[in-house]
């Protein structure tokens, strides 16, 4: 009883707290994603140590409710409509990004002498970003632009590209390697996105349907939760991707649910708290000490995925005759990277155990990193196109 009241108590305070971050933002030119993690960090174990044990404890639970809310409102972005006027940029300038930011890191740590199997999984690894930090950096600015929607677009499905690129670049190293690995990755990528992708159509259709005729027109609460919650529950139990299948889902929502005005825009009511409590303990989980570690190795990892994201978004905007806001800023926009990275990092180090230490210590200090700084490039990206359109 006293552990649940000690939970209690500091939900609520962070809760609270999360409105004195967004008053600050709202005075400076920080986003709320960046002070909230900031906040974390002070209230974790590397500072003040406050958070008690069985909030944290519940990190993991959080962190999938707030990124299926997220990846269900960045489906919805994904109309017939949109993908109509933009479509071919969104494809160009999202692959152009993922595999230029991969090209560039790769070749960067080979110059700098990190061995071949370390460079290519890094290059992939550095191909992720953080939808939950974008989506949120994009709410608070109240921007409805075409760059911002291009932005919500992009980060929607940058990921299954980074998880593309992972799995062949695990391929090419089991070659390299002479390993008989390589169908068992292709064949496991396959299932873990192609398996999201049914899953999330399976449960749309219906949904498309069903959903928004007790109140005509406007989807209930109830209902957006449920889906998010069965889709993602079924995702995880299924061991695919979560992410993707709520993504998917969305999409086939907000396509196929004429009588629906927004589908379940409510969601966003509820959403902003869970939010607040995952950057927080994000913020508390992150471990500062790792960037003493990050050395020559991790600076150049740190600033090649900066060129690799400019460069590869100015080529996917060229190509596709995107706008020069576009063609300027995105890049900028998508440098936030999170909980994929590391994900990835993770089964790297689990499958290559000989290099954990390099790829685990590069990737958890950049991460801090991008984490922090990368939603204030996201915000000037997006003041700045705003002011260009004035």
């Amino acid at each position: 009883m006293h552990q649940f009241a000690e939970m209690l108590f500091a939900l609520g305070c962070i809760l609270l707290l999360g409105l004195v971050t967004d008053l600050i933002g709202r005075r400076t030119f920080l986003p709320q994603v960046t002070l909230l993690l900031a906040l974390g960090i002070a209230l974790g174990d590397e500072f003040l140590g406050v958070i008690p044990a069985i909030l944290s404890d519940q990190f993991e639970f959080i962190t999938n409710t707030a990124l299926m809310m997220i990846g269900f409102l960045l489906g919805g972005k994904l109309t017939i409509k949109s993908l109509k006027q933009s479509g071919r940029q969104l494809v160009w300038i999202s692959l152009s990004a993922a595999l230029g930011t991969t090209l560039i890191v790769s070749l960067v740590l080979l110059a700098v002498r990190v061995p071949l199997e370390i460079a290519i999984l890094l290059g992939c690894i550095a191909a992720a970003t953080a939808p939950a930090a974008t989506y949120n950096t994009v709410l608070e600015s109240g921007s409805k632009s075409r760059f911002s929607n291009m932005l919500l677009a992009i980060v929607a499905i940058d990921d299954v590209w980074a998880l593309l690129l992972f799995s062949f670049g695990l391929a090419l190293i089991s070659l390299l390697s002479g390993m008989q690995g390589i169908s068992v990755t292709l064949l496991d990528v396959s299932y873990e996105i192609g398996g999201a992708l049914v899953l999330g159509v399976l449960i749309g259709l219906p949904a498309a349907y069903l959903t928004g005729r007790l109140k005509p027109g406007n989807p209930m609460l109830t209902e957006a939760l449920g889906l998010v919650f069965i889709c993602g529950g079924a995702a995880i139990w299924l061991d695919v991707s979560f992410m993707i299948a709520v993504i998917a889902m969305g999409a086939v929502i907000s396509n196929f649910a004429r009588h629906h005005d927004y589908p379940f825009h409510e969601i966003e009511n509820i959403e902003w708290p869970f939010m607040v409590v995952f950057f927080i303990l994000a913020g508390a989980s992150l471990d500062i000490g790792m960037l003493n570690e990050l050395g020559m190795i991790g600076a150049a990892y740190l600033l090649a995925r900066i060129v690799g994201k400019l460069i590869g978004t100015w080529l996917g905007a060229w190509a596709s005759r995107a706008n020069l806001e576009i063609r300027h800023w995105m890049g900028f926009a998508l440098l936030p990277q999170a909980g994929v990275a590391i994900g990835m990092a993770l089964l790297a180090a689990t499958k290559f155990p000989e290099h954990r230490q390099s790829i685990l210590s590069i990737v958890i200090s950049t991460t801090v990193f991008f984490e922090l700084i990368g939603p204030v490039f996201t915000l000037v990206a997006i003041r700045k196109t705003e002011k260009s359109t004035e």
